[in-house]
């Protein structure tokens, strides 16, 4: 295509800035428009793709489907706003908003999701894992079952069995692959010795995991009615089949030895005529029997109702000893007439410095009854029971958490008094207001206007301090009448981690525990929005 020239430079005149510029060649726009960034961008959005994808697969495997179809949607977001021009604002806001969406809002709705349902011990899966648990952990050595001579094989932290079945075939397999036919085995004297891609374990190695060998159990087939081999002595296997037969059509589980056919309650069991149910059940919906539960089943309801109030106490003696203390030290050495402020201040900074599990793992051995420094340095050894007493333990859980926090109220407070208008001070001199009156009417609202919603924020958080209850006391000393592990100097978030059962001191209960999370999060959201409401009239002083 001919290039269009203007009048004056078709005259040979030089161009001028009105002129029109001649049109750009489309392969010269293209390579102008490709920079650098583009391509660093085009390179972490195939990087984010990556990942994206393989968690669309990982969720498409495990089922999860409406994690499925958020991943897809964020995917499909973050392609469209960095590969488009009219999304420039979402171009800063969209990782906060993946990241609040992923860490917040679901575990939010996860944690509801839980709530009602009885996920815990014995309900951890569907219907189809605990049939096949079910089978698989009612084996019984099946009589006139054919000696396998057996050799333990070793993949990775995988263990699995290397056997010759009757036919002289060798055959290899684990826990989660079933026995199947491995032409690579060598066989010795009726003994597989080598198989490629696994490690014969010596008999040192066997008798360092035998509790695991004889725990396992390797299917014989796809088909988990056939049966597993398992072994005693890691020499000979036998088969293994379970007395329990399921009917899928009928959905019911039949004992063959006592005749007992165990059919599927609504809470995720199988419940025989008689009542008994097998160990074994499945995830179900419970919708409010979680909640019923925490609030009128005596184990919990009236550890609840005194949790409940020492929380509240907690946390509201917490935020206002620390505030006062940390108060009294900012106003002390915001005067100006103190030297040596700056060595003050940062002594008194030192505890915010260390960790707080750290502090109170200290703490807890400083006030140990017997060996503890306190006792020994201050009571001339007299056995004070400070942590094993219901009140000195409260006491004692104050008074620590009194010494980690007054650094962050000192902090804020100094800051906030540094920042006061030095010509409201003088006003209210020369208009003659004594210390008190000047500390009462000025001074404190104006300190409140920018700590009120600190004051907030450390109530919540001391609502939830969870680090310091359990590395201190863990909760003790427990209530002498409660059947679930709970104590005196337990809040409510501890409450829960007890409940929830992974510490391993009671059952899992993830559904109550879910639960109970849901009204933690009622009481601390309604009582931080009240608060936050209240926090606007203040801001009428300035």
């Amino acid at each position: 295509m001919p290039t269009v020239k203007s009048p004056r430079a078709a005259q040979g005149a030089p161009p001028r800035a009105t002129d029109p510029e001649p049109p750009v060649r489309s392969d010269d726009s293209h390579a102008r428009n490709v920079r650098p960034g583009f391509l660093v961008k085009l390179v972490l959005i195939g990087i984010i793709d990556a990942v994206g994808v393989y968690c669309v697969l990982a969720a498409w495997n495990a089922q999860a489907y409406w994690i499925l179809a958020a991943m897809l949607v964020l995917l499909v977001a973050a392609n469209w706003v960095y590969f488009t021009r009219r999304a420039l604002a979402l171009k800063y806001i969209l990782p906060g908003l993946a990241f609040l969406l992923v860490f917040q809002i679901f575990v939010v709705f996860y944690t509801g999701f839980v709530a009602f349902t009885n996920y815990g011990d014995g309900h951890n899966g569907t219907k189809q894992q605990a049939v096949d648990a079910l089978l698989v952990q009612d084996e019984k050595r099946v009589d006139g079952s054919p000696a396998y001579p057996l050799t333990v094989v070793e993949q990775g932290a995988t263990l699995g069995f290397a056997v010759i079945d009757p036919d002289g075939a060798a055959l290899v397999g684990s826990a989660d692959e079933p026995l199947a036919p491995d032409s690579s085995a060598t066989v010795e004297s009726n003994r597989i010795t080598a198989v490629d891609g696994w490690t014969v374990l010596s008999r040192q190695e066997i008798l360092a995991q035998q509790q695991a060998i004889t725990a396992l159990r390797v299917p014989i087939s796809d088909d988990a009615a056939d049966g597993s081999i398992r072994t005693q002595d890691a020499r000979v296997g036998y088969v293994f089949k379970s007395v329990l037969t399921y009917d899928p059509d009928a959905g019911t589980m039949t004992d063959a030895e006592t005749g007992l056919v165990y059919s599927p309650n609504s809470h995720g069991q199988f419940q025989a005529p008689d009542g008994s149910v097998l160990p074994v059940g499945w995830r179900v919906s419970v919708g409010f029997e979680n909640f019923t539960t925490a609030f009128s089943d005596a184990r919990y309801a009236k550890p609840f109702v005194q949790i409940l109030v020492w929380t509240f106490a907690f946390a509201i003696l917490s935020v206002v000893t620390t505030f006062l203390l940390g108060l009294f030290l900012a106003m002390t050495f915001n005067d100006a007439r103190m030297r040596g402020r700056k060595v003050y201040r940062m002594l008194m900074i030192l505890p915010y410095a260390i960790p707080g599990f750290v502090a109170a793992l200290l703490w807890s051995g400083m006030l140990n009854r017997r060996f503890g420094l306190i006792n020994n340095l201050f009571f001339g050894g007299a056995e004070i029971p400070w942590l094993t007493d219901p009140w000195l333990a409260k006491f004692s859980v104050l008074f620590v958490n009194l010494w980690l926090g007054f650094p962050y109220m000192f902090l804020i407070c100094t800051g906030a008094l540094q920042s006061l208008p030095g010509d409201v001070m003088e006003a209210a001199k020369i208009d003659g207001a004594g210390r008190w009156r000047t500390w009462r009417s000025v001074i404190m609202p104006l300190l409140l206007v920018s700590t009120a919603p600190l004051l907030i924020s450390s109530f919540a958080f001391n609502f939830n301090n969870f680090t310091l209850i359990y590395m201190l006391t863990g909760g003790g000393p427990q209530f002498a009448d409660a059947s679930v592990p709970l104590g005196h100097t337990d809040i409510l978030i501890s409450m829960v981690y007890s409940i929830s059962g992974i510490d391993g001191g009671a059952p899992k209960n993830y559904g109550l525990a879910s639960a109970l999370s849901i009204v933690i999060f009622v009481i601390v959201g309604g009582i931080s929005a009240i608060a936050f409401r209240q926090t606007r009239k203040l801001e009428e002083i300035n």
